[in-house]
């Protein structure tokens, strides 16, 4: 009887982040003005995040794409962008360089987005009295959008939950590989500064950063500040100096480990038994950042 061969794989996880310290960009993807109905011109609205500290911006007005070419840009990357509303659940187009139409098929608003060089993220899904302004159903079916908003800012104080991470570890646990943005929503001064996205990179250019939102090169933010993601072999490294507490969460949202700030130093075991991994930080009062997720591939 012949033996049978026992083969070796090697289970990796998929790092989303530069090992090199580049550094990190600020910056809102989720902006209205009074282009539909914010209470600020797109070119106050730039002023107001510079005053802020950002390093870049982007103006996603309902159904139209604001003109950012004449704006004084106060140094910062402008992108250009839109919210699709009309027709069902919102959807934030990136890099909007042509308008789509909305249309109740929102697969077809997403393949369109793709079609131009945007990208599509799923808006505040547990907005809304009973969390279902974006069913998990419809995110699962779904094809080709980028991440959705597990943060959005504007809901701390209309119906709903500002927090959608259960919507962002139910995709990932059933092979959706999203990414988690974070976003001020902002209509009102009280809108600004709420939440936004880390870039990670030096290059302060819209392309440059679009690039990183699309390869998941980013982390979210409510006030948490991270210094450096790294993956060195199966160890996982956070550094952020105001956390103090980590959580490293794997599917389904299960906290696998709780680890004191303000740094962090997991290894999976070899066993893991997940498909995916992230973290999250805790600083104080209402302060967190998430990572994006570090994903298993078997080999």
């Amino acid at each position: 009887m012949g033996r049978t061969k026992t083969l070796s794989r090697s289970r990796v996880f998929e790092n989303p982040y530069s090992p090199e310290d580049t550094g990190w960009l600020r910056g809102n993807l989720h902006t209205h003005t009074t282009v539909s109905d914010g209470n600020l011109s797109p070119q106050d609205t730039v002023k107001a995040y510079t005053d802020l500290g950002y390093d870049f911006l982007q103006l996603t007005d309902h159904d139209i794409i604001t003109d950012i070419s004449a704006l004084d840009a106060c140094g910062m990357a402008l992108i250009p962008g839109c919210e699709v509303t009309a027709g069902g659940p919102h959807i934030l187009h990136m890099n909007a360089t042509a308008r789509v139409k909305p249309a109740a098929d929102r697969q077809k608003v997403i393949n369109e987005i793709a079609a131009t060089s945007g990208l599509a993220v799923m808006n505040h899904p547990n907005w809304e009295p009973h969390f279902n302004h974006c069913p998990q159903s419809v995110l699962q079916s779904l094809k080709g959008y980028a991440g959705i908003e597990i943060y959005n800012g504007v809901t701390r104080r209309v119906e709903g939950n500002p927090e959608a991470t259960d919507r962002w570890d139910m995709l990932l646990s059933n092979d959706k590989i999203v990414w988690g943005y974070a976003g001020d929503d902002n209509h009102q001064e009280v809108d600004r500064g709420v939440a936004w996205v880390m870039v990670q990179g030096s290059d302060r250019s819209a392309g440059a950063i679009v690039d990183a939102l699309r390869r998941g090169s980013f982390y979210a933010s409510t006030g948490v500040v991270i210094e450096s993601i790294r993956l060195e072999g199966r160890h996982v490294l956070v550094e952020a100096p105001n956390a103090e507490l980590f959580h490293v969460c794997s599917n389904y949202g299960r906290v696998v480990a709780r680890v004191p700030g303000p740094s962090l130093d997991f290894t999976p075991p070899s066993f893991f038994p997940a498909t995916y991994f992230r973290v999250e930080a805790f600083g104080h009062g209402d302060a967190k950042a998430w990572t994006q997720p570090f994903v298993l591939h078997v080999r």
